[in-house]
């Protein structure tokens, strides 16, 4: 079964038929369901979510009520990279709002958006756990530190 999704694109259902398949009967699934289909699609999308609650007896609202309660779930296209830059006490206190802001300058989006290419996904959170580099951010798994807005040209064509 297909069907198209908010951008027009088509929506094979069978990875997800496939982890359903896998999890069916199981109680108390919900949230490594929607873990493995996130990870299939890149976010969860809402015919997948019509989906997954006509399998698992559930409403789509308390489906988007749990994918809405916890950071790690999506239920918008996000970019291949992510840029996390992160606005706790000590990247705030040495500048974190100008990094935010040169991010969202360079890539021309606002905070918690993906870049029309869906190159990019700008985010701000709340500690990487990297104080003593502070201003940091995090593109993927990789952490630049001791930031400065004159940086952040640079880093992201670097990425790209």
């Amino acid at each position: 079964m297909n069907t198209t999704n908010d951008q027009n694109e088509e929506i094979d259902f069978s990875k997800a038929e496939a982890i359903l398949d896998e999890y069916e009967g199981v109680h108390g699934a919900l949230i490594p369901v929607l873990q493995k289909i996130q990870g299939a699609y890149g976010y969860l999308q809402e015919p997948v979510i019509n989906l997954v609650a006509e399998r698992m007896n559930m409403s789509a609202s308390e489906i988007v009520g749990v994918a809405t309660f916890y950071a790690q779930f999506h239920l918008k296209p996000r970019g291949v990279h992510i840029i996390k830059v992160c606005c706790g006490t000590a990247c705030h206190v040495k500048g974190a709002p100008n990094i935010v802001g040169k991010f969202s300058e360079v890539l021309d989006v606002p905070v918690g958006s993906t870049t029309e290419d869906k190159l990019f996904t700008l985010e701000e959170v709340a500690c990487i756990g990297a104080c003593s580099l502070a201003p940091v951010a995090m593109i993927d798994e990789d952490v630049h530190g001791k930031l400065g807005p004159d940086n952040v040209p640079s880093i992201v064509e670097e990425v790209k």
